[in-house]
């Protein structure tokens, strides 16, 4: 027995888990008819008709506020339904609450981990379902079960380390396995590979083909359409908080699927404009600091400047050295012309240099304040006179940025923890458009984003060039920093390891670069 089928064996008593095993693969295992959620007047899920087959990968896509989130929602147990019908293996059943859901083998693994960082790897798998005798904990033994499953996933993750200690990809990694190992039958993916390296989503997938090959029926969704079409037998589309249509994996196109999600075609999601690049804004001669090394280049006005290499390359601990966030142990900085010390992030603020960092929920938002709040937080001190907030101003900034950048909320009052992931970035960047800087760096800045609103930030890339600003592009995204990049930096151990101009180079050696082959 593997260590997977060891831990998941233990969950395995549910009768539920074991109805759901008896459905014959490609047969219905769980049916959506009329689903509905409603807030007061507010349609977040229209009625939906869904069946998703046993055994089956289902690719489910859609825009930013397309009802995606609220699916998972529902179907994990987290809301209730407002009206429809779900069935289970042909029998109707509630899932009003997470435990439902989870007894009847139905789990996600959410875009953003949602475990304990304070905890080690081990702790976390077992969160909630921990070893006991005699009353006790065995901590020895449950890292001892956790490593024997993260080895037999090929994960490569050491059980007794802090989950802290782990990049937010392999904090993906972990979720997964905690999924995996809970019995699941109905396993549900929401943008799992956002964080993760290419080794790392090769590992995902690998997990994913195994499940499929043991009976469990994957939902995965993902605004990464190459993936869609390398996994997925079916895929649904949702728009407005409605079911559009479902299609074959085979009969459909990247195309199709696009034009159902925003109900128009895209002609060029990487929207570049032809823009005069101008003076030198920053420059960083010999940079050093934790995890990178002898770092040197520099942004021009009317310039996108990429930096592409795997998560721990050293791009974005770069950036935040650059940002003052990091100290710099060797190195010189010049801005417009003239040596700088950049040793705290109001120093970078101060000289015109604003920060869009990889996590928005941990590092660029407040997630319990309002939308409106957050906008405003750089500029509170042009919004005020003394101590006093002028609360006309405030108000009419932040309108300004919701309508200028079309974020989805009935009011700026709202929370930003309740707004979708795209919506979550554009607040990031509209708090920047309020400061007015001249460096922006976007670090990772499309992850969970639609196609729809990748090509929104894309035009706002160009009007902060034309408006004279110069950007430093960080992605994990080959395809983003390649179409989008008039220089593209490669980093690898820390180190810049090539530089190429515009489509100067390929994909093929680029990758090869970043990798090191």
């Amino acid at each position: 027995m593997t260590g997977l089928e060891e831990v998941s064996h233990r969950h395995d008593d549910s009768a539920t888990l074991k109805e759901a095993n008896r459905i014959p693969a490609g047969s219905p295992i769980l049916e959506l008819k009329g689903l509905q959620k409603n807030y007061g007047h507010v349609q977040a899920l229209k009625p939906a008709t869904l069946t998703f087959l046993a055994g089956e990968i289902h690719a489910i896509v859609g825009e930013n506020g397309a009802g995606k989130s609220t699916l998972i929602k529902l179907l994990t147990g987290v809301i209730t339904r407002t009206a429809g019908e779900v069935l289970w293996c042909g029998h109707p059943v509630g899932l009003s609450t997470p435990n439902e859901a989870i007894a009847r083998g139905i789990n996600a693994v959410h875009q953003e981990v949602v475990l304990c960082r304070h905890l080690t790897v081990a702790a976390n798998l077992f969160l909630g379902d921990e070893v006991n005798r005699y009353g006790l904990m065995r901590k020895k033994q449950m890292e001892k079960m956790a490593q024997a499953v993260l080895d037999d996933l090929g994960f490569g993750l050491p059980a007794g380390a802090l989950l802290s200690s782990l990049t937010i990809g392999q904090q993906q990694l972990v979720a997964t396995a905690r999924a995996a190992m809970r019995g699941t039958q109905f396993l549900i993916f929401d943008e799992p590979t956002a964080y993760l390296t290419r080794q790392e989503s090769a590992q995902l997938f690998k997990l994913i083909r195994r499940l499929q090959g043991e009976g469990v029926t994957i939902v995965y969704i993902s605004h990464r359409m190459e993936e869609v079409f390398e996994l997925a037998d079916r895929v649904s589309v949702l728009r407005d908080g409605t079911h559009v249509g479902t299609r074959l994996i085979g009969e459909t196109n990247d195309a199709e699927l696009i034009a159902l999600m925003i109900n128009r075609s895209i002609e060029q999601i990487y929207h570049k404009e032809e823009i005069a690049i101008g003076q030198t804004i920053v420059e960083a001669k010999g940079l050093s600091g934790p995890g990178f090394e002898d770092v040197s280049l520099s942004v021009k006005a009317g310039q996108i400047v990429g930096l592409y290499g795997l998560i721990g390359a050293g791009r974005s601990e770069f950036a935040l050295g650059l940002y003052g966030r990091q100290p710099i142990s060797a190195g010189e900085i010049e801005w417009m012309g003239k040596p700088v010390d950049i040793r705290n992030e109001r120093t970078a603020m101060e000289l015109g240099i604003a920060l869009a960092p990889e996590s928005r929920r941990d590092q660029g938002l407040c997630l319990n304040l309002p939308i409106g709040l957050n906008i405003n937080l750089p500029v509170f001190g042009r919004l005020s006179h003394g101590p006093v907030i002028n609360h006309a101003r405030e108000s009419a900034n932040a309108d300004r940025q919701i309508r200028d950048l079309s974020i989805k909320t009935p009011s700026r009052r709202v929370p930003a923890s309740s707004m979708s992931g795209g919506n979550q970035q554009k607040i990031v960047i509209g708090k920047w458009l309020s400061h007015g800087a001249r460096l922006f760096i976007f670090d990772e800045p499309t992850v969970g984003v639609d196609v729809g609103t990748k090509a929104e930030i894309y035009r706002l890339f160009a009007k902060l060039l034309k408006e004279g600003a110069g950007i430093i592009l960080i992605s994990s995204y080959l395809p983003e920093v390649y179409e989008l990049a008039d220089r593209l930096h490669v980093f690898r151990g820390g180190r810049l390891v090539a530089s190429h101009d515009f489509h100067a180079a390929t994909h093929e050696q680029v990758l090869s670069e970043a990798i090191g082959v």
